[in-house]
């Protein structure tokens, strides 16, 4: 009977742990402990080691010897553990709490069992270096904790908010009114999605740059056509009141499947692909395309391209070799 991929994911994660120290596992110890034959703990690690290279981007492969009667697995990635510390249950509880507030009433009460059942784990395990008294996970500086309930009242009872909030690029922080949205978890915080009253527009404010709020009798509707999906593109918040701007980058045929995979798209005739990136800041920009190595080149627009060039020059400094292709970065093997 074929096995579905939930049955063959159960396996992965049973055999992995098991093999990958480096030592000679026999087959026969294998299938006892298993449950499996040796047709099928080769078929699970050929679905997960055939690769052609390991792309940046991407995690680790693993080097797999299969000998007569055994199997030997070398890798870094699965070395640890599969098991979650204190903190890492924390914060799963904490991921829990965020997501029910984004979801509909009658999702609750599962999100509620999954992070009892999360506390009843974390309060049976050793402390792991949580100061005494502290039992939930942080979020980077979230500013008052007052703050998050005000606001999740506030998104319940479509109420307005006025709040002293102080912009990134801003030098003082400057007052005004929102309707609350959404809160969400963002990169390295959280974030709140307002109509900004003064903007006149949709707007994402960090939670720690709110330096004071206040509930307002005034209430609001939500629009029925908005979607937290509208501001959140490739798993990143983005909001843009001018035509959105993008970063079109080529990437090359070594990675272009995994790139099609993430994107849902197809290879170019070529086998490469190239993509439009919603560019929200170039910092992000250069980023995304150093990380790929030589594998992504960025086709436009002319200041990223540059800004990748710059980089890629500043960090061989007395090389005296070419430069390297605009907006392509070059990578050694280590």
């Amino acid at each position: 009977m074929p096995r579905d991929a939930a049955a063959r994911l159960h396996e992965v994660l049973l055999l992995l742990p098991r093999l990958a120290d480096g030592a000679v596992h026999r087959f026969e110890e294998l299938e006892r402990a298993l449950g499996a034959d040796r047709e099928t703990i080769l078929a699970d690690l050929r679905a997960i080691s055939q690769r052609d290279d390991e792309p940046g981007g991407f995690v680790s492969g693993f080097e797999v010897t299969i000998e007569a009667d055994g199997i030997t697995v070398r890798t870094q990635p699965f070395r640890r553990p599969m098991r979650l510390t204190v903190s890492e249950l924390c914060a799963l509880e904490l991921g829990l709490a965020v997501l029910r507030s984004e979801r509909p009433d009658g999702e609750h009460p599962a999100i509620d069992n999954a992070r009892l059942r999360l506390r009843q784990v974390i309060a049976r395990m050793p402390d792991d270096g949580i100061p005494d008294g502290l039992r939930f996970a942080t979020h980077g500086d979230l500013g008052p904790p007052a703050h998050i309930a005000q606001i999740r009242r506030a998104v319940r009872e479509h109420r307005k908010l006025r709040i002293e909030y102080h912009g990134g690029s801003a030098r003082e922080p400057g007052s005004r009114v929102i309707r609350p949205y959404s809160l969400t978890a963002g990169p390295g915080t959280l974030y709140l999605v307002a109509h900004c009253e003064r903007s006149a527009g949709i707007r994402i404010f960090r939670l720690d740059r709110i330096l004071s709020l206040a509930p307002l009798a005034a209430t609001y509707e939500i629009p029925a056509d908005f979607s937290l999906a509208q501001v959140m593109q490739e798993g990143r918040l983005f909001i843009s009141e001018r035509p959105t701007k993008t970063m079109k980058v080529r990437y090359s045929a070594r990675i272009a499947r995994w790139i099609a995979e993430h994107q849902e798209r197809t290879p170019d005739a070529d086998g490469t692909i190239t993509v439009d990136h919603p560019l929200a800041d170039r910092e992000w920009a250069v980023r995304q395309v150093l990380q790929y190595g030589p594998d992504a080149e960025v086709l436009t627009p002319p200041d990223v391209r540059a800004e990748v060039r710059r980089r890629l020059a500043a960090m061989r400094p007395n090389s005296g070799s070419r430069p390297a292709p605009a907006g392509r970065a070059s990578r050694t093997r280590r």
